[in-house]
């Protein structure tokens, strides 16, 4: 997951000092990002399944326009996209979302088949696999 926000960051050229902890309390931004998270991690741990990565791209940009739409700056996005603390709470979430759809550490079969099902019923994470 670290590399795909890494990707993100350079991607959309996030960068800055500002804070931003009222993005903390966006459900809709954190959700989003959540679900790029557990896309990522489910294809990095099946061999068969891919993030479609510009999808996923494309999605944190438009999460991105969406929180300057709900009033905050970019260099508040940026901020909170950087903070180390957020990102660690957001992994915590992702994972454990995924382990309560059935994926188990250290058996990338069991994310193939989180991942599938995902895909068959063409969820928000499932939308980010092939």
């Amino acid at each position: 997951m670290r590399t795909l926000i890494a990707a993100a960051v350079l991607a959309t050229g996030l960068t800055g000092p500002a804070t931003a902890q009222g993005l903390a309390e966006e459900p809709e931004i954190n959700n989003a990002l959540i679900v790029v998270g557990m896309a990522y991690e489910i294809s990095r741990q099946c061999d068969d399944i891919d993030a479609r990565t510009f999808q996923g791209i494309r999605t944190l940009f438009n999460l991105k326009s969406r929180a300057r739409d709900l009033g905050y700056s970019g260099a508040e996005v940026d901020a909170y996209i950087d903070d180390d603390v957020q990102k660690d709470r957001l992994k915590t979430i992702a994972r454990r979302q995924l382990r309560q759809l059935g994926a188990v550490d250290g058996d990338p079969a069991s994310f193939c088949t989180v991942g599938r099902a995902q895909i068959a019923k063409a969820t928000g994470i499932g939308r980010l696999l092939r």
